[in-house]
């Protein structure tokens, strides 16, 4: 019989591959992200999905970004893949793959969320994901394979997020054609919106107190040069 990890475990060893501290404003990110997909992946309905894999590495990229320096932030992207039995370079490749088809293929790629189909062989490998989330039931929803499908839908629908009632028609369709649940994907879009508005406001208010701590300190020190300069004439 496997004994299924706990949420304490997949915590150690992330902190096993990673045992620098994760930054203030990043480090309630990282830890729901792990908490998150530990109970996503412990699940027994849980199937792994390129689109979900999509979302996995868009919503670190996102909530992660100007994290320094570059290699922490790559760093505790592979602990975090690691700690939960994830290759981390597989899902980028995955990640990427998705990305280029939304751009080449942009209305082929709608029709498949939309309708599961398609007639662009283009985009075989996505129609076969979407055709697998359908036809399994339950499928195991997440707000991380949500997100997955909202980055795909930013590059085939322009001003995706700016166009409230398109994007909730859009979403509730594909939420029908997938048997996700079109008022999970619509409520998720907008926190997604939010969450990414709020770690931007705070990674903005962290660098306007960096620059006004490092301005209080050069003007001290040219006081204090000023004043040394005084004493000696």
């Amino acid at each position: 019989m496997t004994t299924v990890p706990t949420v304490s475990d997949t915590k150690r060893a992330f902190l096993q591959s990673f045992p620098k501290p994760v930054k203030s404003v990043y480090r309630r990110v990282v830890d729901e992200l792990l908490v998150e997909l530990h109970l996503l992946t412990v699940d027994r309905t849980y199937r792994y999905s390129p689109i979900l894999g999509l979302g996995i590495v868009s919503a670190f990229d996102r909530f992660m970004v100007g994290y320094t320096p570059e290699a922490d932030r790559q760093a505790i992207f592979t602990a975090l893949c690691q700690a939960l039995h994830l290759d981390p370079e597989h899902l980028r490749r995955e990640a990427e793959h998705l990305s280029e088809l939304s751009v080449r293929s942009p209305q082929a790629v709608l029709s498949v969320l939309t309708t599961l189909e398609s007639s662009s062989g283009d985009v075989d490998f996505l129609t076969q994901q979407a055709r697998e989330i359908a036809g399994i039931q339950p499928y195991k929803y997440s707000r991380l394979l949500a997100i997955g499908i909202f980055v795909l839908l930013e590059t085939c629908t322009p001003d995706f997020w700016h166009q409230a009632e398109t994007r909730q028609t859009q979403l509730k369709q594909i939420g029908e054609t997938l048997k996700l649940g079109g008022d999970r994907l619509i409520r998720d879009a907008d926190l997604f919106r939010s969450n990414i508005e709020k770690v931007e406001q705070a990674r903005q208010m962290m660098q306007d107190m960096v620059e006004a701590e490092r301005k209080k300190r050069a003007t001290a020190e040219a006081t204090s040069v000023e004043t040394k300069s005084l004493e000696t004439t």
